[in-house]
């Protein structure tokens, strides 16, 4: 199966069960740091890779009022919850397509922002050349991940994953931003400041010790500038 298809299918189910609309509560504690980094102005253009149910994008067309926030997902289950939830939010529209192929014009978007996408793009290297080409110069670009080779308290998570993720380092990520294009390419940890519960009984993590520990080593943001 192509695996654009296979993750359409698995992030439609993800939908149907509900799950996107619970990603808001799991993430805020992260992307609320990047979004102040991203010192977004009344009038950008700001396009959410892997949108999901919408919540993100709720929450950057509060911050550009007089712009556009365009939420793209590869799940149209998942675009059809977010369009419903949504509706009344007159500065945002959300549209299915891949990262491999961006269905938007070349050099219209102030920003772009992907919130625990990137390590499921079959290729990475080809999404960040499809964010480079819809960025306008000096637009910049944001991926936050928590599955990466740097906090090695996620890596069993892989073998609960669905579908194929890469599990890539800081650095290979720069290398991939510089590789599409990008320059002024950096990178830090954003810890989630969560407190862990006494006890932990899910498939993600050995123990409540791990999940700690690995919210105090935090999400990996890696950015940089057209």
């Amino acid at each position: 199966m192509d695996p654009n298809e296979k993750l359409r299918e698995e992030f439609n189910r993800w939908a149907e069960a509900g799950r996107g609309e619970g990603m808001e509560e799991d993430h805020l504690p992260i992307v609320l740091p990047v979004l102040d980094q991203m010192h977004l102005t009344r009038e950008e253009n700001v396009l959410d890779v892997g949108s999901g149910a919408g919540w993100l994008v709720r929450l950057i067309a509060e911050r550009v009022p007089d712009g556009r926030v365009v939420g793209m997902d590869i799940s149209d289950e998942m675009v059809r919850h977010a369009r419903r939830n949504y509706v009344d939010v007159d500065n945002a529209m959300f549209v299915v397509g891949s990262v491999d192929e961006i269905p938007w014009d070349a050099n219209f978007f102030t920003h772009a922002i992907s919130i625990e996408s990137a390590y499921y793009w079959p290729d990475p290297a080809r999404g960040l050349r499809e964010i480079h080409r819809v960025l306008r110069e000096g637009g910049k670009a944001w991926i936050a991940i928590n599955f990466y080779r740097d906090n090695p308290h996620c890596h069993q998570w892989a073998k609960n994953f669905a579908t194929p993720a890469h599990l890539l380092s800081a650095g290979e990520w720069e290398a991939l931003f510089l590789d599409a294009g990008f320059t002024d390419i950096a990178h830090r940890q954003i810890p989630d400041p969560t407190p862990a519960p006494e006890s932990y009984s899910g498939r993600w993590f050995q123990d409540a010790a791990q999940l700690r520990v690995f919210r105090q080593t935090g999400a990996l943001l890696v950015h940089g500038t057209k």
